[in-house]
């Protein structure tokens, strides 16, 4: 069974090592990954990892629309996805974190055979206190997460979906077009399939699996996040408010780190940075975040936005009377 994740990458070369390890031991056999001006060296890296075998890398440097958008238009005609049985599309910042069987991609599929579209839903991990830029596994660094329940907000509860390759399917960020058997990630049948690009809100959503989403990392690593823009829009959406929406705290999450695979993992890791090239790369992506926080740092605007991260406090749950005060006004109003 070969299983594909498709990937869109800038200035990731930090990360990108324990991404790949981690996907690798959860049951991930191939990776489609594209790349758009990187400054970072995260290009170079993917090379070198195309060489070993690890990964095809496709350079996106060319997206008037979007890189995302470009690389999956791209990845629709590509050899892989047409070889694949089954695909998702990830970020980096996102961890499969499979909570059945051996808490591999199979063991998710054997505990839903009816299935062929999964939808795992994010969970969201907060920035836990932590300020610099450590050298060390995110999902060893940040621990904290995200209510279970979540009652607000919907952001927090998004997911990607897991699709069995049926043809040919029409790519998506969060979910692909045609016809599927859908079912969450609590094993709940979706009937007709999603209707939204986000779990429900106020109901447990990790019982079969979660994605584990670091979306905020430290805050110096979430200037430059910001400095750097979203896939498919720019730098300004990185602010006080997405932080806010995201700094989720409330209970300790270990459970990916005692996946059975957790070993393998560790052990694809350490071969990774045991190659000469491949360590060289990824202490001079370490090393360009440091550099690039410190001339964020001699703008004020970005020396403000530091400060007001450092101030905020991590975000704190909402009841289920209190969400209510939200969404009851994105319903239908009665004008009879």
């Amino acid at each position: 069974m070969r299983v594909l994740g498709i990937l869109t990458v800038k200035d990731e070369a930090s990360f990108l090592l324990e991404w790949l390890a981690h996907h690798r031991a959860a049951g991930f056999t191939d990776f489609l990954v594209f790349s758009n001006d990187c400054s970072d060296g995260t290009d170079a890296m993917l090379d070198r990892l195309a060489a070993m075998g690890w990964l095809t890398h496709v350079r996106n440097d060319a997206h008037p629309k979007g890189p995302q958008w470009a690389a999956l238009k791209q990845a629709q005609q590509h050899p892989l996805v047409a070889g694949a049985d089954w695909i998702m599309v990830l970020d980096v910042d996102e961890f499969v974190n499979i909570h059945v069987g051996d808490r591999t991609i199979p063991a998710l599929l054997a505990a839903v055979p009816q299935a062929s579209a999964i939808t795992l839903t994010w969970r969201m991990f907060g920035n836990g206190g932590v300020v610099g830029l450590p050298d060390a596994p995110v999902t060893e660094t940040f621990t904290r997460a995200a209510d279970d329940p979540l009652e607000w907000p919907w952001r927090a509860v998004m997911f990607k979906t897991l699709f069995r390759n049926t043809g040919k399917p029409r790519l998506g960020v969060h979910r692909p077009r045609g016809d599927f058997s859908w079912v969450d990630s609590a094993g709940r049948p979706l009937a007709g399939g999603p209707q939204r690009i986000f779990s429900a809100l106020g109901a447990a959503n990790y019982t079969l699996a979660q994605l584990n989403h670091y979306a905020l990392g430290s805050i110096e690593g979430y200037l430059v996040k910001a400095a750097r823009g979203r896939a498919n829009r720019d730098a300004s959406a990185f602010d006080l408010g997405y932080w806010i929406e995201r700094n989720l705290n409330h209970a300790e999450d270990r459970s990916i780190l005692s996946m059975p695979q957790a070993a393998v993992r560790s052990g694809l890791l350490a071969r990774l940075l045991a190659d000469p090239v491949l360590v060289d790369l990824h202490r001079t992506g370490q090393a360009w975040r440091k550099a690039r926080f410190l001339s964020l740092m001699q703008d004020d605007a970005w020396r403000g936005l530091f400060g007001r991260l450092l101030m905020a406090t991590p975000s704190r749950a909402l009841t289920a009377a209190q969400a209510r005060l939200i969404w009851t006004h994105a319903l239908p109003r009665n004008t009879s």
